[in-house]
């Protein structure tokens, strides 16, 4: 099962993503993208196996992931304070994989009906959802 985590800005939600997913799925290929190197460092800090940086490893991870796991800023052009190119949306969005997307409001971009919990609510609720795909 290949698990893609993208994430910006300084990584911190993909990071915490991956530290869990690698407590709870230890055999699961988890690959990391950032879009600055920040977020990827970050992320790889906390076990990714693989990790890029950019808009380019967006594109083509995105053909080869099982699953797609980020902010619900990574669909949406210009979020993450415009870090998320047009393309980088669209091949979020136009993948074939299963996506699980947190909603973040921020950034603008906010989700009606959904609560404000923290980080570690998100992120519980997160693997819940990725337990019923794998």
């Amino acid at each position: 099962m290949k698990i893609l985590v993208i994430d910006g800005q300084g990584g911190q939600l993909g990071s915490q993503l991956i530290k869990a997913i690698n407590e709870k799925f230890s055999q699961s290929e988890i690959m990391a993208v950032g879009t600055n190197a920040v977020a990827t460092a970050a992320m790889l800090k906390n076990g990714a196996k693989a990790a890029a940086t950019g808009e380019n490893p967006v594109l083509v991870a995105c053909r080869s992931a099982d699953i797609i796991i980020g902010p619900i800023g990574i669909v949406i052009a210009d979020s993450l304070f415009g870090e998320i190119t047009p393309a980088m949306a669209v091949a979020v969005g136009q993948s074939r994989a299963a996506k699980i997307l947190i909603p973040v409001n921020k950034c603008e971009n906010l989700v009606a009906g959904v609560q404000n919990l923290g980080v570690s609510a998100l992120i519980e609720d997160a693997l819940a959802k990725l337990q019923t795909l794998i």
